[in-house]
């Protein structure tokens, strides 16, 4: 799986490295102590191996004598492990000594070819003794006398104890590295998370932006990041500047067009009724596409710009005023959220909403209810993921309503279900042309009142920018 957070990444890499560093350190300090403790058991063995040597002489009466003081305890306590024992060679003979700890028992001995001696004559091996211990031996031959009469000397000791020392140092030296390493992860991700802040914070700044609630990347930003936010504040601008001149550029088309329509409008009015109906309906005609391509032309240049946001509850409000005015004999019901903002142009939200409100008001019986909130579910579409807000204007009426099938007449440009009532059944098909350029959605049922329920889906902002 792709890991998407850079912080994420920094903590995962640090933390897979500093893990297998500490477990290697560890088990390479482990065994250079586990080598130094063997090393150091052996020297301790070949020193005892020696004081008994020093210890031992041939008596009198040809035997051998001695009682070597090691100077440690477990040489006198029975089945320690720790041993020493010396044996004639040769012809000689005479009773062997042994250490108070071997008693009767022997210790196995393996052949030279087992264990070969060294350049000094000395060889070391493990056996396991009679009571089942295992144990290092250290063992050589020296001659005693001037009469060429050799013993055998070996010392034991019990390997237990590099082990258990061994052991003893090793969960200590985890214990200490497993502190160590928690401890580096977590000032590791500190100065990672503090490091980063900046990109968090760049982020966050993107992300008001996005919403609607900043119009600029504002922040203390080191020296890295700084020419990045500089680059994004140019490029605002400069889509800023882009609006602007777009903005213009449609204003000046829709003047330079107006003249001559209406000239062309006025004409057909003088016109002989049948030609003058045809070119009057003709140029109504282009009036409408026109408008409607500029309209398109003009949100087209500024959908993706942060900056097109309005109020909504002052639009709405002067709408239903309006639409109140102008249908005395129809009640109009409001109700709007408080702190919701549309991202989208004013003439815009007041177009759509207006030609809903309109559509409604001529085919209701009695009232017209309008209510604008913030979407509070999931939005499907491609564009929903990017945006955090979204905003829900539902216009219903009291009216006969439509069927499906009427509905999906009623959303083609041009069409008209009813010929009784004025227009140019453009209303419907604007609406959805708008609410599409900014990435919104109509849809058309039938609503609680009976009648025919719009409900149009746009982005949103937070209202304390707009």
């Amino acid at each position: 799986m792709r890991i998407k957070s850079l912080t994420a990444r920094v903590l995962l890499l640090t933390t897979v490295w500093s893990t297998v560093a500490l477990v290697v350190i560890g088990l390479l300090i482990s065994t250079l102590y586990r080598r130094s403790a063997e090393r150091g058991f052996q020297d301790l063995l070949r020193a005892q191996l020696y004081n008994v040597i020093n210890s031992v002489t041939i008596g009198d009466q040809g035997a051998l004598s001695g009682s070597p003081q090691l100077g440690d305890l477990r040489f006198a306590q029975p089945r320690t492990g720790w041993y020493w024992v010396v044996e004639p060679l040769g012809t000689y003979t005479a009773a062997p000594l042994v250490s108070p700890s071997l008693g009767s028992a022997t210790i196995p001995v393996p052949s030279v070819l087992e264990a070969p001696f060294d350049k000094n004559y000395e060889r070391y091996y493990q056996v396991t003794d009679a009571t089942g211990n295992r144990v290092q031996v250290a063992e050589t031959e020296v001659v005693l006398d001037t009469d060429g009469r050799a013993a055998r000397f070996r010392v034991s000791g019990n390997v237990e104890v590099v082990e258990s020392d061994v052991s003893n140092f090793s969960h200590s030296l985890y214990l200490a590295l497993a502190g160590f390493g928690v401890g580096s992860l977590i000032v590791n991700a500190l100065a990672i998370l503090y490091g980063l802040k900046p990109l968090d914070k760049a982020r966050a700044a993107l992300e008001r932006i996005r919403a609607g609630e900043s119009e600029q990347l504002k922040g203390d930003f080191p020296r890295e990041i700084l020419p990045l936010a500089n680059e994004v504040n140019a490029l605002i601008d400069s889509n800023r500047r882009i609006v602007e001149r777009a903005r213009m550029q449609v204003g000046n088309l829709a003047h330079s067009l107006k003249t001559p329509i209406a000239v062309l409008l006025n004409e057909a009015r003088v016109l002989e009724r049948p030609h003058g109906d045809l070119v009057r309906s003709q140029a109504e005609a282009m009036q409408g596409q026109v408008q409607s391509y500029l309209n398109r032309a003009r949100i087209a240049a500024q959908r993706e710009s942060v900056l097109a946001r309005t109020d909504a509850e002052p639009a709405l409000e002067r709408l239903v005023r309006v639409m109140r005015r102008l249908n005395v004999d129809k009640e109009f019901e409001l109700s709007i959220s408080p702190h919701l903002a549309v991202a989208m142009e004013q003439q815009d939200l007041e177009e759509t909403v207006g030609n809903l409100l309109e559509n409604a008001s001529r085919f209701a019986a009695t009232k017209v209810r309008l209510s604008a909130a913030e979407v509070t579910g999931d939005v499907k579409g491609a564009e929903a993921s990017a945006r955090r807000h979204w905003v829900e204007l539902v216009v219903e009426d009291d009216g006969p309503g439509l069927e499906p099938d009427q509905i999906r007449e009623a959303l083609k440009r041009g069409r008209r279900l009813d010929e009784s009532k004025p227009g140019t059944g453009l209303g419907l098909s604007i609406v959805t042309e708008i609410s599409n350029e900014y990435q919104g959605r109509l849809e058309l049922s039938r609503g609680e009142w009976g009648g025919l329920k719009a409900r149009l889906i746009l982005p949103g902002v937070t209202k304390d920018v707009a």
